[in-house]
């Protein structure tokens, strides 16, 4: 499932804006973010920084949830690619409904 570590630094990768809002920003009372609710329009609006270490924390719970402990590099640009490409067409859908339509399309 290195395609999902691959879709998650995809759309990571989006967070090239002009106007940065730290991921602190969608955090609960208790300083904790619902990853599930993020969209791409905030993962883009946020720090370099933020969208990578989101990237990874995606790409690891993806491959946690698949039980993966493999990688295969060369997919990883292609599927980032297409998740940026879905992101930026589609900003309000939440990244991880970015991740699924682009793994289901290429299924």
């Amino acid at each position: 499932m290195l395609r999902t570590l691959l879709l998650g630094a995809a759309v990571l990768a989006c967070s090239a804006a002009s106007a940065q809002t730290p991921l602190t920003a969608y955090a609960d009372k208790n300083g904790y973010v619902d990853v599930q609710k993020l969209t791409c329009a905030q993962l883009a609006g946020t720090f370099q920084e933020d969208a990578d270490m989101l990237a990874i924390w995606y790409s690891g719970w993806y491959n946690g949830l698949a039980k993966a402990h493999r990688a295969k590099i060369t997919r990883v640009k292609d599927d980032q690619h297409e998740v940026i490409v879905y992101c930026k067409a589609n900003p309000n859908v939440t990244i991880i409904k970015a991740i699924d339509k682009v793994f289901k399309a290429k299924k």
